[in-house]
């Protein structure tokens, strides 16, 4: 009994001085928080090519206009193609989901067939009875 007290006695002193232990450190503390000063970049030469700002406003606006990407008024909107490359966009969308979903469904059942077969059992397969 005392025995067992002293074994858990000696596992707390050991549990607290885990939890008071620091790691090792090789580095004198007056150097382990060492602020490093960056020097600023040189200035950039400056070249003959340097834009002014209303130049550099100009391209801005230039690339912010998106009229080139407009179409032109003479042509109508096909409304009708538009409506009907979405249905078929839609149909797709759902047969691939409705082809996902059956295949998922047949690898889960070959699967509970195949973990019926390999642990020994003779009434894996489901019989269906046939209709009079």
């Amino acid at each position: 009994m005392q025995c067992e007290r002293a074994r858990e006695r000696q596992d707390l002193l050991e549990l607290a001085a885990v939890r008071t232990q620091r790691p090792i450190i090789s580095v004198p503390p007056e150097d382990e928080h060492r602020v490093l000063q960056f020097r600023p970049r040189s200035q950039l030469p400056i070249t003959p090519q340097r834009r002014t700002a209303s130049e550099a406003i100009h391209r801005l606006e230039v690339a912010n206009d998106l009229s080139r990407y407009e179409r032109g008024r003479e042509e109508p909107d096909d409304f009708r193609h538009r409506m009907l490359a979405n249905v078929a966009a839609f149909a797709f969308t759902v047969a691939l989901l409705a082809i996902g979903i059956w295949l998922a469904m047949s690898i889960a059942h070959l699967r509970r067939t195949q973990d019926c077969v390999l642990m020994g059992r003779h009434d894996c397969v489901q019989i269906t009875p046939g209709q009079n």
